[in-house]
This record gives C-alpha cells, sequence and structure tokens, in this order.
C-alpha cells in the first residue's frame, strides 16, 4: 500500500490548550463628528493638486510672489464657493416644435434614429401591414419597403428627444430634412 507523507498520522496529533487572555477594557474615546469634514477633504485634496499642477506647469522656475499670490487669491475664491448638494426638483417640459425649427440634436435624422423607425416599420410590413405606398420593383424583403417609406417621409410617426434635464421635443418625421 502507498504511504502518503502529506497526510498527518491521527496517533501523532498533539493537544494543544489555549489559556484564556485577560479581558482589558480600553479607555472611552469620544466621536468627534463633523459634517464638513469630508467636504473638506475632497476639496483641501483638490486644491492640493491644482496648487501643483499650476506649480508644475511654471516650470524649473518657482513661481514669484505675483504669482503665488495670484494663486493663493484664486484657491482662497474656489474654497469660497458655495457647495450645491441638492438639484431643485424639475418637471419635464415639452418644449414645441415648428417645421425647420428642431432645437434639440441635428435638423437631419440620426442613423440611429433610422434604423430604429426603419426597423420597426420593417417588422409592421412583415406582420402584415399594409403598406403607406406601391411595392417598388426592386423591393425583395420588407426592410427595403419601410427604407422607400422612410425616404418618401410617409409613415406617420414622431421622435422625442429628450434633454438630460427631462424636457423633450416631439417631432414630425415630416420636419427633418
Amino acid at each position: 500500500m502507498r504511504e502518503f507523507g502529506y497526510l498527518s498520522d491521527s496517533n501523532e496529533a498533539e493537544l494543544i490548550v489555549e489559556e484564556p487572555e485577560e479581558y482589558v477594557e480600553a479607555p472611552e474615546v469620544e466621536e468627534v463628528f463633523e459634517g464638513d469634514v469630508e467636504i473638506n477633504t475632497g476639496l483641501n485634496k483638490a486644491l492640493d493638486t491644482y496648487r501643483k499642477l499650476i506649480e508644475k506647469n511654471e516650470g524649473l522656475e518657482p513661481l514669484t510672489e505675483k504669482q503665488q499670490e495670484a494663486l493663493e487669491k484664486r484657491i482662497k475664491e474656489i474654497e469660497s464657493r458655495e457647495v450645491v448638494e441638492t438639484i431643485s426638483e424639475h418637471d419635464p417640459v415639452e418644449i414645441p416644435c415648428e417645421k425647420g425649427k428642431i432645437t434639440i440634436g441635428p435638423p437631419t435624422l440620426t442613423r440611429f434614429e433610422k434604423a430604429r423607425i426603419m426597423g420597426a416599420r420593417a417588422l409592421q410590413l412583415s406582420l402584415g401591414a399594409p403598406p403607406f405606398i406601391p411595392i417598388p420593383k426592386t423591393a425583395r424583403i420588407s426592410l427595403d419597403i419601410s427604407m422607400e417609406e422612410l425616404e418618401q417621409k410617409v409613415i406617420p410617426i414622431t421622435i422625442r428627444r429628450v434633454l438630460p434635464n427631462g424636457d423633450y421635443q416631439n417631432i414630425p418625421i415630416e420636419y427633418f430634412d
């Protein structure tokens, strides 16, 4: 039989007895919490980085007294700025749209909007929806028909473009160039 040297022998097991440690009570420490500590820490790091960048940009020569004063003045301005932590609630508003007045995004359809419209319309056509135009002789699949419908701007659809604050503009497809 093969012997395994890496396995321990149960007869060789030693009994280890741990002695109980004495319990020592730690002295009470007062915790001081200041809400501005985190903000000041981050601000101080940012200001130190700003100071290093300005000093580094000047090159090998140290800053003159005038430059040092200007830097300190700029840092004081930054420190005195009001930190806005909460953003007031904003209700999304529809921006009115007129022909030739598209205020959100480019005046033409983006490639993503075109792809989305053509894909949705091709799916409708493949599921039996009637086409809005006579079927072209060159059309082989429903995507060809939807591309032609989009070029002629006969698809009754509006595009909603949304700003980051929630405001939006509904643009009929006929308004695009």
